[in-house]
């Protein structure tokens, strides 16, 4: 079985959406699924506003259908909502093929955290754009749930995964005072950082990825430690060196962090809102609260072993298990209850 995977997110980014489907491929592989993907690395791409990282990819249609062809899928999913996956929604729509989604990112919240428009026609946009997938997966059943609220259809369960070969304890001392308080991840306004680095807390905090509000945050808060990116065995060491691990963001719909600092030991201090909610619910492996001061400090109780327990119940293999049963799923129109199965074919794709 071959799936084609239309993203606007891939490498060179370190995100969630990036490392989840990544790790989702490699997982389907000894499942008997080749998942292939376009990307923006086929197309010219320009930077993104305030986010030099981040590159915007500029597709043709012909390109995208050229590129299908290549590739020759049995089914389609579609993981974002940018112009990749825009023009290959519209080419499954023009030529009658169903696919499937996901939904990653809130881009209401974090659209209008930096312009003055209303959640509202953003949300609406996002229910338009998904309103045709057969089945949109979420990462958690709070998601789920607020989606289908929301008016989304079709609402399905894709778990994420954590690699323990990676993620894992092991004796590393970054000569820091302990506690050591890490924070990983994109730094940025959506991140809500500030409300980790203006908490009165001993030891060290620490934060390690990259962004746009860096700078300004690190002349802020000078006792804080700005590592930068840091990527695989480096990432893991960090991890490792930490005593707990702070999740600040309100806006997150799931965070992959998490799972990798379990999986390390950490325990995890966060507010309760969907996310670290779903992700760790009434398990003994973080501690949330309202006040972040109060769980980062209760998070120093929890034991390392309940964290690496949980952990090593979440797997890619099931992770990627889930994909495939739902692009198995999809029915077309005429179809009745059979499954599609359509090799897609280059005069076809590219008519």
């Amino acid at each position: 079985m071959r799936v084609l995977v239309a993203t606007d997110a891939w490498h060179p980014q370190v995100n969630g959406v990036v490392r989840t489907l990544t790790m989702m491929a490699e997982a389907a592989r000894p499942l008997g699924v080749d998942v292939g993907f376009v990307t923006p690395q086929s197309f010219r791409t320009v930077a993104l506003p305030s986010y030099p990282d981040l590159r915007l990819a500029l597709p043709s249609p012909g390109k995208i259908a050229r590129l299908i062809a290549d590739i020759r899928p049995d089914s389609i999913h579609i993981a974002t909502e940018g112009p990749i996956g825009l023009l290959t929604r519209h080419y499954c729509r023009k030529h009658g093929l169903p696919f499937t989604s996901s939904f990653h990112t809130r881009f209401p919240e974090y659209i209008s955290a930096r312009l003055p428009i209303p959640e509202s026609w953003i949300w609406a946009a996002l229910r338009a754009f998904h309103g045709a997938s057969r089945a949109v997966m979420a990462a958690t059943p709070a998601l789920a749930g607020e989606l289908r609220a929301r008016g989304f259809r079709n609402v399905v369960l894709w778990p994420r995964g954590v690699d323990t070969r990676q993620f894992h304890p092991r004796a590393v001392d970054l000569g820091l005072a302990r506690p050591v308080f890490l924070c990983v991840g994109r730094v940025a306004v959506e991140k809500n950082l500030a409300a980790f680095l203006d908490l009165d807390l001993p030891g060290t905090k620490l934060i390690v990825g990259d962004g746009p509000a860096r700078a300004a945050l690190a002349r802020k808060y000078p006792q804080a430690v700005f590592l930068g990116a840091r990527h695989g065995e480096e990432l893991a060491e960090v991890y490792a060196a930490a005593d707990v691990f702070v999740f600040p963001s309100r806006t997150d719909t799931f965070g992959l962090v998490l799972l990798e600092a379990l999986a390390s030991g950490l325990p995890v201090a966060a507010f309760p809102v969907p996310g670290p909610r779903d992700v760790i619910g009434t398990a003994p492996v973080g501690s949330l609260h309202d006040d972040l001061q109060v769980a980062c400090l209760a998070a120093l109780t929890i034991s390392p072993q309940a964290c690496l327990a949980f952990a090593a119940s979440h797997s890619w293999e099931a992770s990627a298990r889930a994909f495939i049963d739902h692009v198995r799923n999809v029915r077309a129109p005429d179809s009745g209850d059979q499954p599609v199965q359509f090799a897609v074919k280059a005069p076809h794709l590219i008519a």
